[in-house]
């Protein structure tokens, strides 16, 4: 989730823990690590991680990979998350948005 043979770091471990509060109000998620980054997951299913450099990105599909293209996010090599931009990431009502419509896609 990051740059290869990166290991985990107090700053993934961190911004985990901040996503995983801010984004209570969507259910039960929990945080693991996972190649020198973190996976974040709503009952059980991923929907966001966080790479090497403890940058936040979103899983999208269809339903809401628009919005992200139109803010010039990166996508986050082959797999179908995408960088969150700045100005969502500093806006807690935003991001909590954005983070369902995430949850979304894995169908809940």
């Amino acid at each position: 989730m990051g740059t290869a043979g990166a290991r985990f770091s107090k700053d993934v471990g961190q911004m985990a823990e901040q996503v995983v509060e801010l984004l209570q109000p969507l259910g039960d998620l929990t945080w693991r690590k996972m190649f020198g980054g973190a996976g974040i997951f709503e009952d059980g299913s991923m929907f966001a991680l966080i790479d090497s450099n403890a940058r936040l990105h979103l899983k999208a599909d269809d339903s809401n990979r628009d919005r992200f293209e139109t803010a010039g996010a990166e996508k986050h090599g082959r797999m179908p998350y995408y960088a969150v931009p700045d100005i969502v990431v500093d806006d807690d009502d935003t991001l909590l948005e954005w983070a369902r419509a995430s949850v979304a896609v894995n169908g809940k």
